[in-house]
């Protein structure tokens, strides 16, 4: 039975695209994969933000692979820049030595000012103002399988906060204080930290919490609540981390920093796999074995990176045993946000 046709728009959503100019072709190749793979159906808007302003060229071919609105917004230098505490000497010297030693994106300036903006600033920028909840892409990613529900909607009808498809583990190379810095943060702030008996936090470390394993949600791919990155919990995370100055004297990436504050503050009920939606960022992908969802697929379940030795699947697993949805949880889950075409 085919359900009925909901109204587009109805959860204050967009995609969020931080690309450069001459990510152009990468950025088409990604957007042309969402319209025909979901938001041909849903018409959600896109907010693209750039260090740069944005050129014509950029914003016209954009503009002419959706129908649905699209805005175009420059970071400014707080966003995108040294905070005064930080030593630009020093964290010069910090790229050089990692360079050396051949640790990826370690002599990279702009990578580590990309990182610092993804974990404190992207839901801060003026253009997600309107929004709660936000789809992250990148140029050059693919998407396999169709979906037919409203996304934000399942996300926000059962309150999910966070929602992601690839795990792994981090090159610890890049982050050698931040669990410390970490652990000193949920000493100072114990009321942020979420208690339950069945938390996440256990996820990031095979050894009670006394080191961490490095897993961490891969952030290319999250659809998450712009209000819980605007949370007062978070907010404070963030900063804390900022103070200590590992975005530029180390190399902290975004995807551990959200990671473990999600594993941190956030029940498992406000997490979820979406399994579902097949999908790939270079090397890695995620594609649903599952009969039922292969239907709507075109990847080889062959090459689903779920259950690797580099994944964290089978960790989040063991704490969270019904991760994966079966068939007919998935219909129940999605079907009352379905969209038909007709």
């Amino acid at each position: 039975m085919r359900a009925q046709k909901l109204n587009a728009n109805k959860v204050k959503a967009a995609f969020v695209i931080l690309a450069r100019n001459s990510d152009l072709n990468g950025v088409r190749y990604s957007l042309r994969q969402m319209e025909d793979r979901f938001n041909r159906k849903f018409n959600y808007p896109y907010v693209f933000l750039n260090e740069d302003y944005f050129t014509e060229e950029f914003k016209e071919k954009v503009r002419s692979l959706t129908q649905s609105e699209v805005h175009f917004g420059k970071i400014d230098s707080h966003m995108w820049g040294y905070p005064d505490h930080i030593n630009t000497t020093y964290a010069a010297e910090c790229r050089q030595n990692m360079q050396d030693r051949n640790i990826i994106y370690g002599g990279s300036e702009s990578y580590r000012h990309m990182c610092r903006f993804q974990s404190g600033f992207f839901f801060r920028h003026p253009l997600l103002d309107q929004f709660e909840y936000y789809w992250r892409v990148e140029p050059d990613i693919q998407y396999f399988c169709d979906i037919d529900y409203d996304v934000f909607a399942l996300m926000k009808e059962n309150n999910f906060k966070y929602g992601w498809t690839l795990s792994l583990t981090e090159y610890m190379e890049t982050i050698p204080s931040l669990w410390k810095t970490t652990q000193d943060f949920m000493d100072e702030y114990p009321d942020y930290v979420y208690k339950g008996k069945d938390s996440l936090f256990p996820w990031l470390s095979d050894t009670n919490s006394a080191t961490y394993n490095g897993c961490h949600f891969w952030s290319n791919f999250e659809i998450g609540s712009l209000d819980f990155f605007r949370s007062e919990r978070y907010i404070k995370f963030f900063e804390y981390l900022d103070a200590k100055g590992g975005f530029f004297y180390e190399r902290w990436g975004d995807a551990p920093v959200h990671s473990i504050a999600v594993a941190m503050m956030l029940k498992p009920s406000e997490v979820h796999f979406f399994n579902d939606i097949g999908y790939k960022h270079n090397p890695l992908m995620h594609c649903p074995s599952e009969p039922f969802l292969q239907k709507k697929c075109a990847c080889n379940e062959g090459e689903n990176f779920d259950w690797t030795d580099w994944s964290c699947m089978k960790r989040y697993q063991a704490l969270k045993s019904d991760v994966v949805w079966n068939e007919k949880k998935f219909i129940n889950m999605t079907s009352s946000f379905a969209i038909s075409e007709a």
